[in-house]
């Protein structure tokens, strides 16, 4: 008889947050495969738990999947876990847990603590309806497409919830309120650890937590259901245009017509600097 891969949720910070049904698989299983073999050890020797561990992250995913499921086929049951939260929700593990189904083994959720949801209920946004968009790439072409869906996602619902890193959370900021305005906000900071900050405020306004620890960022957009309903935000081009005119034919100083422009077009200085420079980049 097959064995079960549990698919394991563990603390996001706090290690009381862990469930008892969870101690109790970690406990029973022949093997947990870790994100993190140190770090999912830490969480083992707080609970005295001696079960075997494996690494399993991004990179080794697809190459280790199919062992892991040979594993399971001969009987043994496996727990996947990654270093803090859901497997396979914005971390390593879908891979895995689709290749189990493929072969007919249970995949047996254990749920427990998110980021995400913990953000949310501590927004007062309400949970109509919602959607996770993980975290905003770092590179062009698919950091512009992850905007063009978050851009279409308030027709489905409108609160949407996406983790950041700490070194790129204000320019993320800066470009949400460049594209949408000044849209009500929740920033959560270290959820659930000793420095926890949860912080209500607007884009373009909102002031930003000590940058250190991951964020989590949930956006209302209340009655507006289509990006579509505002209009379309000025590119770095089309600043720069202005930029220019401003400077060279009525005479104001650079500081002058940043500030001009960032009046115009709703935006920090310091965003319409950005896009001064990156414009100056693009054409170097």
């Amino acid at each position: 008889m097959a064995g079960t891969l549990f698919v394991v949720a563990t603390p996001i910070g706090n290690l009381e947050d862990i469930s008892a049904r969870a101690l109790r698989v970690l406990r029973d299983v022949a093997l947990i495969a870790a994100e993190d073999t140190r770090h999912t050890g830490h969480l083992l020797q707080r609970f005295g738990i001696a079960t075997r561990t494996t690494s399993f992250h991004e990179h080794s995913e697809k190459g280790k999947a199919a062992a892991l499921v040979e594993r399971l086929r001969g009987g043994e049951s496996i727990a996947l876990v990654t270093d803090a939260g859901t497997p396979a929700v914005s971390d390593p593990g879908h891979h895995l847990v689709r290749l189990a189904h493929d072969a007919g083994i249970r995949v047996e959720p254990i749920p427990g603590a998110s980021a995400a949801v913990a953000a949310l209920s501590a927004s007062g946004f309400g949970a109509n309806g919602f959607c996770f968009m993980g975290f905003p790439p770092t590179k062009g072409s698919e950091r512009e497409a992850w905007f063009s869906r978050f851009a279409a996602a308030p027709a489905v619902a409108p609160t949407l919830v996406f983790y950041e890193a700490p070194h790129r959370i204000e320019a993320t900021l800066n470009e949400l309120y460049r594209r949408f305005g000044g849209l009500e906000i929740v920033l959560g900071r270290e959820l659930t650890k000793a420095h926890e900050e949860i912080r209500l405020g607007r884009l373009g306004s909102i002031e930003v937590p000590e940058v250190r620890g991951e964020f989590t960022v949930v956006v209302d957009f209340g009655d507006l259901t289509s990006v579509s309903e505002r209009s379309k935000p000025a590119s770095a081009l089309e600043i720069a245009a202005e930029f220019g005119d401003m400077t060279e034919s009525k005479g104001l100083t650079r500081r002058q017509a940043i500030s001009s422009l960032a009046r115009r077009h709703r935006l920090p200085s310091r965003a319409i600097f950005s896009m001064l420079e990156e414009q100056k980049k693009s054409i170097v």
